[in-house]
């Protein structure tokens, strides 16, 4: 990417996607530094590649001279790097406007949906890499295989997850656009499932004409967004390939594998070379990543924070072990996001043979509606349903540690620091 600046500053640098660009960044030999309220293995390896990160963020972070300033959504307006960043006439963008930038040079695929994006987009940068095409790409994960949420390549093509958050993915103009899904998420921004759909049939209407969707064309959530479009569209269903011996278990992974290898097949990919690649992934980090065991009993540690994906994730979990009793360990993410979903947490989480709730994570929000989590349990006890509350991440851990033998298997569940349950429950 030819560009005249020469420092880059992230604020937020420890999120995954931010994360990733830092390193694009600092492959393409900017002079890179960020900050971020908390040290985290991602920082550390941000550090080691000799990115400086600062753990307060504070005006003085800007007194060096920057180019360009990228902020995290997590950011507030009135965040003291960003306020003194716009004060001093620093260019300052967001992380999709700045991914757009580098993105959009490339040969851009795209992979968005509301369940699925980082496991799809990891297992086509997997396939791309078995034939040979060298992708760059950012995945909002990081990869088992390398460790990384970031690839560094030498062609033409790029592929990126592409996240729907307050329409953030309309920044990219894609080639190929995968869509695994629809549903109504981002409950914060989004006031229905119309409104999602919007989101996407505006970025399928940036994809190039000479380019192709690849989604599930028979869902109903799909079919208003890909009504009457420019770009070809191909069915990924038409991949599906059930004999396929994935590492991950569950349906849901099986319907990315085929949204790879549709995507895979359009590149002119080998289709042997695509299932040699996907048998052979190693999955990504939360994505019902195996931890350890304890007391017998194998640990999972897992991002679901949606009804649909907590589904997905128990039955993953019940076909690889259908003889075991399985205790969920969930801690909700957003209070918008479990008011709105209530009914659907509830139905989910009764899959589980025991749940262990922490309380609600807040993320960027204040409790407008006076949900908890312990209404959550009060629901799923009227269900029959084994549950409790514990107000600290600890006091969770030392129940599954007291409780849990080697006829259970646990799943750590939550988009926030709950993750520190499956280390702590296996160190």
């Amino acid at each position: 990417m030819e560009t005249t600046a020469k420092h880059i500053h992230f604020i937020g640098i420890g999120g995954i996607g931010m994360s990733a660009l830092a390193r694009h960044y600092v492959h393409e030999g900017w002079q890179v530094s960020g900050s971020d309220t908390t040290k985290s293995r991602v920082t550390e390896a941000l550090e080691a590649l000799g990115v400086s990160v600062v753990y307060e963020q504070t005006a003085e972070n800007l007194t060096e001279p920057v180019d360009l300033v990228v902020y995290t959504e997590a950011v507030k307006k009135d965040n003291a790097e960003l306020v003194a960043a716009q004060t001093a006439g620093i260019e300052t963008i967001n992380y999709f406007a700045a991914l757009g930038r580098v993105a959009n040079e490339y040969y851009l695929i795209a992979v968005a949906g509301t369940h699925g994006k980082s496991t799809t987009t990891a297992m086509l940068v997997d396939v791309l890499e078995e034939a040979g095409l060298d992708p760059t790409a950012v995945v909002g994960s990081l990869r088992s295989k390398t460790g990384s949420n970031y690839r560094a390549g030498k062609s033409k093509y790029m592929v990126v997850e592409a996240c729907e958050y307050k329409r953030d993915f309309l920044s990219l103009q894609p080639d190929v656009l995968i869509i695994t899904n629809i549903e109504h998420e981002h409950v914060d921004y989004y006031k229905d499932l119309t409104d999602v759909q919007s989101a996407f049939r505006e970025l399928v209407a940036q994809v190039s004409k000479e380019g192709v969707v690849i989604t599930d064309t028979a869902s109903a959530e799909v079919k208003p967004v890909i009504a009457d479009v420019a770009p070809q569209v191909i069915d990924y269903r038409q991949y599906l390939d059930l004999s396929l011996r994935l590492t991950q278990p569950g349906l849901h992974n099986q319907l990315n594998a085929a949204a790879a290898s549709a995507a895979a097949a359009y590149l002119g990919i080998e289709k042997t070379e695509s299932r040699q690649a996907l048998e052979n992934f190693a999955g990504i980090w939360r994505r019902f990543e195996y931890k350890g065991e304890i007391s017998g009993a194998p640990v999972y540690d897992d991002y679901s924070h949606h009804p649909t994906e907590i589904k997905a994730a128990i039955a993953g979990a019940r076909e690889r072990y259908p003889n075991k009793k399985l205790t969920v360990v969930y801690q909700p993410h957003t209070y918008s996001r479990t008011a709105e979903l209530f009914d659907g947490f509830v139905d989910a989480l009764a899959l589980a043979d025991k749940v262990i709730l922490v309380p609600i994570y807040a993320a960027r929000e204040d409790n407008e509606t006076g949900v908890s989590s312990q209404q959550l349990v009060d629901a799923l006890t009227a269900r029959q349903v084994m549950s409790s509350l514990f107000e600290t991440l600890d006091a969770a851990v030392l129940n599954v540690q007291e409780t849990v033998t080697q006829d259970d298997v646990v799943i750590v569940m939550g988009a926030g620091d709950v993750t520190k349950v499956a280390t702590k429950l296996v160190t």
